[in-house]
């Protein structure tokens, strides 16, 4: 019975996340442009902070580096923030869309960031991670 509602609901919600796709695949005006930009950003930091706490874990018998990440984490926040604000600063209708832009792509350089320290060999005395069993 319950996978009878959960195949329901996903059916249900099948048109919905296509439709999105759909509108962002070709968006034709800038409230969907701002849209589709802002879920983009959203599904990237949704990433970030994911690698973020497998770094968190790896870390976790380093309290130190633990808190040398959270403090670099933070001031990289307030960074993006405050470059995508400068950047922004003209206003118009398109600013919501340049900022999520603006952070969906300094995001996407940490992501990066993360990946590289998630790869770190045994040994690599350049790299804040320790190496995954």
């Amino acid at each position: 019975m319950k996978f009878a509602i959960l195949a329901t609901m996903v059916a249900l919600a099948m048109p919905s996340i296509a439709l999105a796709a759909d509108k962002c695949a070709d968006p034709q005006d800038q409230a969907t442009m701002n849209e589709c930009a802002d879920a983009s950003f959203k599904a990237n930091d949704k990433k970030l902070n994911a690698l973020y706490r497998q770094i968190e874990t790896r870390l976790k018998d380093d309290p130190e580096t633990i808190k040398l990440l959270v403090q670099a984490q933070r001031d990289w926040v307030k960074f993006r923030d405050a470059e995508c604000a400068f950047r922004t600063s003209g206003g118009g209708s398109a600013a919501p869309m340049v900022a999520a832009l603006c952070a969906n792509g300094l995001t996407q350089s940490r992501l990066k960031d993360f990946e590289r320290y998630l790869m770190c060999e045994e040994g690599d005395m350049s790299c804040p991670v320790p190496a995954g069993n």
